[in-house]
């Protein structure tokens, strides 16, 4: 097999990938501590006190340490995300940003998740009070009304709050993806190119969006570096998910973990209680214990969840070939990509196992060429 690239060093996308999931690693492990220390060294019940001196209604109370809780686990993190998100992207030629646009970035990600984020707590509270040892249910149903809406509505309203998102001007490229689209069976709303390159070196493609939403979004930094060739095969693996029914079927698996998730940290969450000294389901204090039973069943169900991920990407790449009729020109996306984004070409199986959502480069060249024929 040929090299992933010759501007690929296989040495620094090790390095390099080893340092992003070791301080990933290190920066939850961290917050999953500090919520086992809430609740072992009595922190959290301080905590809840104070809240309740602060604001004394049961909601405003229960913002107040909620904010207070996030701001601990913020402050303990922060030098993780620098250091992953600035330091060490800055470190190994990837990133464009200023340490302001960092800043600015980051708090606009914040200014976006901490409203859903208080929304959901209340929700959760509201759902103890009011169904008791039902609560799991009626949050799931309302997580997942939230989750397809947000699907629907994130390409028009949240992604431009990040990029500057215009429908890709016409030509030659447009008028061969319209011409993909078309042999697929497909029909978007629209083809837009964002301004990526305002963050990173890196390249991209996403098929956003469910119903009218739809859409297909181009990194700038594809459009400008790739071929017309291996940007309709890139389009073409987008494509694949889409008819492959990859996000319907993200979005049904999603709901099952999701009332899966909340039934078994319910179930725990009432019998620890009781061994945490804590009055019941709605004793403030005793959140963070129900935050431990959630964290655990999402690292539990992070393997098989990056499994059928891995699963749709390697149908998605299937499809790519076949309705391109061009692997040689996907395998050459797939090297470039590799190589802007430093993607280890062959990870520990392990790793891969664990924390991939997309097979190794590796992997899918092998399939791809495989396809090609001798």
């Amino acid at each position: 097999m040929p090299p992933v690239s010759s501007l690929h060093s296989p040495d620094k996308a090790k390095t390099y990938n080893r340092v992003r999931l070791s301080l990933g690693l290190l920066s939850s492990a961290l917050t999953f501590f500090l919520l086992v220390a809430l609740i072992t060294q009595g922190w959290s019940t301080t905590l809840a006190d104070w809240a309740r001196s602060v604001l004394p209604g049961t909601y405003g109370a229960l913002l107040v340490y909620g904010s207070a809780v996030a701001l601990l686990q913020a402050a303990m993190t922060l030098p993780f995300g620098f250091i992953l998100g600035y330091v060490v992207e800055h470190r190994y030629g990837l990133s464009n940003q200023s340490l302001g646009l960092w800043a600015w970035e980051r708090l606009k990600g914040v200014l976006v998740s901490a409203p859903l984020a208080a929304a959901l707590v209340i929700a959760l509270y509201a759902c103890m009070e009011w169904f008791g040892d039902a609560w799991w249910l009626i949050l799931g149903l309302l997580v997942t009304l939230v989750n397809v809406l947000l699907a629907r509505i994130a390409p028009i309203l949240l992604l431009p709050i990040f990029y500057k998102i215009v429908p890709m001007e016409d030509g030659a490229l447009k008028e061969r993806i319209t011409a993909l689209c078309g042999s697929a069976g497909i029909r978007f709303e629209g083809i837009y190119r964002f301004n990526l390159s305002k963050n990173t070196r890196k390249a991209n493609a996403a098929f956003t969006g469910i119903g009218k939403a739809k859409r297909i979004l181009l990194g700038d930094t594809l459009l400008k570096d790739f071929t017309d060739e291996e940007i309709e095969t890139v389009v073409g693996h987008e494509l694949g998910h889409y008819l492959r029914r990859h996000i319907l079927i993200g979005i049904a698996v999603g709901t099952l973990a999701t009332f899966l998730g909340l039934f078994v940290a319910a179930r725990l969450y009432t019998w620890s209680l009781a061994q945490a000294g804590f009055a019941g389901l709605t004793d403030l204090a005793a959140l963070p214990l129900l935050a431990i039973w959630l964290s655990l069943f999402a690292v539990v169900t992070m393997p098989p969840g990056n499994m059928l991920s891995r699963k749709h990407e390697r149908e998605a790449d299937a499809f790519a070939v076949q309705l391109t009729g061009n692997p040689a020109g996907f395998a050459s996306a797939l090297r470039k990509l590799a190589a802007r984004n430093l993607a280890d070409p062959e990870p520990h199986p392990l790793v891969e196992f664990l924390f991939y959502s997309h097979p190794s480069i590796r992997r899918r060249l092998r399939m791809v060429e495989g396809a090609a024929g001798p």
